[in-house]
């Protein structure tokens, strides 16, 4: 499995809306609100060698009211 994040520019006000959709993409296991330039973090979990790009663009890019898109691929987890 692949884990990248998701950060979510949204239009103004529509930031619960946005997290509401984005908690039923099958690839979302958790949604953030977070402060700063962007309004929500997603934390996706994509099959090996799946298209990170499409993801983003044709399923989280889709969801009503998301405004802007920067994703962090990540290496590996340390616990």
């Amino acid at each position: 499995m692949q884990t990248i994040f998701v950060m979510v520019k949204c239009e103004l006000g529509r930031a619960y809306e946005v997290a509401d959709e984005a908690v039923d993409v099958e690839q979302v296991s958790e949604v953030h609100s977070i402060s700063g330039q962007y309004d929500l973090m997603l934390k996706c979990y994509l099959e090996d060698g799946g298209d990170i790009g499409q993801f983003v663009v044709d399923t989280v890019q889709e969801l009503p009211g998301v405004k802007d898109t920067f994703t962090l691929i990540a290496f590996k987890a340390f616990s």
